[in-house]
């Protein structure tokens, strides 16, 4: 009677207490788990001895459980707290981690796109990334950096997690993670290109040049008509080489045609410039092609020779030779300085106004736009046409300006003299028939030029 009275006292005490009290059978005592799993050594009401490893038996004595209970900052309390965090998964450690891990991972993924979304549009307009001071004090510190600070202010969750918010060591806005980016862009432009070729026959222009840093690049152009039966011009890449031979640049064809899974048994065209080491009958880079295939018709482009007669014709010629002399020394001269420019432009107005007073020109939209003179390449003779169109338009505003050269005593005797001879130079009858004469030689020859170029003309 007296373990059963126990029991059933114990089972009064732990209904009324609730689960932190337990009964142990084999010792006939009670315990309290809270106290068992966080015991502190603060004193006997967070457990002491007794309900942690002695036991309670005292079951007459039950306001010894309210003691040891306590008041709400007990450490029974404490200890209660302790064993619900335990026991709630939601403040386990890996729940905690796994919850950090996928905000981690969500704010990391928008401040990647943000970063990619900068450098398409940058890459798109074709402007440069970098500023010559990136710090966080400059007021310019570049494009990419200026692109993402106007997407963060216009976007708050993109401005919670870059930037100045962005763990220090994953901001994302490094030089080297813009050219990672920018590569990854470029791979998966070319991959699509690729993709777009697929089996077809296509055509590749090549060309090559020295970049500002006296590097050897070669370019390639993959020409071919896809599936809609459009035909298409796809820029694929610059490759870097060691020489301008023609191995050497057999070599890098065949490495950006191993990396793109291209066939050189498609090849049906090969277009380049007039050089030796291209067109050579014998080891030029158009031999060493049609050695391994001899489908692959060379096509020298037309454009390009058009522009070789002009400049052999013109050198041979020792008067128009001498023409072309003239204009590119009266561009020099008269736009030497900002202050000539100024007056050349003033005094062009001032003739676009009389002129429009007398009835001489209409005036509407587009018509009689402020211009300068146009400065002539040295192979690229649509440009010569363009540098003439503009001396004939302003040749009354360039003769006053040489004029006014040289009369000033500002100027040194050299620049008074070279500016008088140009002068009497652009006023004789042949320099001016010679003007017209090319003018109308080249309008000729620009518009053959400018229809040579159109993507859609056929070669017969």
């Amino acid at each position: 009677m007296v373990t059963l009275e126990i029991k059933y006292e114990g089972h009064i005490c732990k209904k009324e207490f609730g689960d932190w009290l337990e009964y142990s059978i084999e010792k006939d005592a009670a315990y309290c788990l809270y106290c068992y799993l966080f015991k502190t050594a603060k004193g006997k009401q967070a457990g002491g001895e007794t309900f942690v490893s002695e036991g309670f038996t005292n079951w007459k004595c039950k306001d010894r459980l309210n003691i040891h209970v306590g008041q709400h900052d007990s450490e029974h309390h404490k200890a209660r707290m302790d064993c619900e965090a335990l026991m709630n998964q939601d403040e386990h450690i890996q729940s905690v981690l796994h919850k950090q891990s996928r905000q981690m991972r969500n704010d990391y993924r928008i401040r990647l796109n943000a970063s990619i979304d900068c450098i398409r549009v940058l890459l798109r307009q074709g402007l440069s990334f970098r500023g010559h001071d990136e710090t966080e004090s400059s007021l310019n510190p570049g494009n990419f950096l200026v692109q993402l600070e106007f997407l963060g202010a216009h976007n708050k969750e993109i401005d919670d997690v870059i930037l100045k918010n962005a763990p220090k060591n994953c901001k994302l806005t490094s030089p080297d993670i813009q050219k990672e980016i920018v590569n990854a862009c470029a791979i998966e432009t070319v991959n699509v290109i690729i993709r777009d070729v697929g089996d077809s026959l296509f055509s590749i222009l090549v060309d090559e040049s020295r970049d500002v840093s006296t590097k050897e690049q070669m370019s390639v152009v993959i020409r071919y008509v896809d599936s809609s039966g459009h035909v298409n011009e796809r820029f694929v890449g610059i490759e870097h080489v060691a020489s301008t031979t023609a191995l050497s640049l057999k070599a890098a064809i065949d490495k950006m045609f191993s990396r793109y899974n291209l066939s050189m048994s498609k090849l049906r065209g090969q277009g380049f410039d007039g050089a030796s080491n291209m067109q050579g009958k014998f080891n030029g880079l158009k031999a060493l092609i049609l050695k391994e295939n001899p489908c692959a018709f060379y096509i020298h482009c037309f454009v390009h020779q058009l522009q070789l007669a002009l400049i052999a014709v013109a050198k041979k010629n020792l008067p128009i030779s001498n023409f072309f002399r003239v204009v590119g020394d009266v561009v020099n001269v008269v736009g030497a300085s900002c202050k000539r420019s100024d007056i050349l432009r003033e005094k062009h107005s001032d003739f676009i106004v009389e002129a429009l007073e007398r009835g001489d020109i209409s005036s509407g939209r587009g018509l009689n736009q402020e211009t300068s003179l146009q400065r002539a390449g040295d192979t690229r003779w649509g440009s010569h046409y363009s540098s003439l169109i503009s001396l004939i338009s302003m040749f009354s505003a360039v003769s006053d300006v040489l004029e006014i050269i040289s009369e000033d005593d500002s100027s040194s005797p050299d620049q008074k003299t070279e500016a008088f001879n140009l002068l009497e130079s652009i006023l004789s009858f042949d320099f001016a028939f010679n003007l017209h004469l090319m003018k109308h030689v080249l309008a000729i020859s620009s518009e053959l030029s400018t229809a040579l170029q159109k993507k859609k003309i056929r070669i017969l």
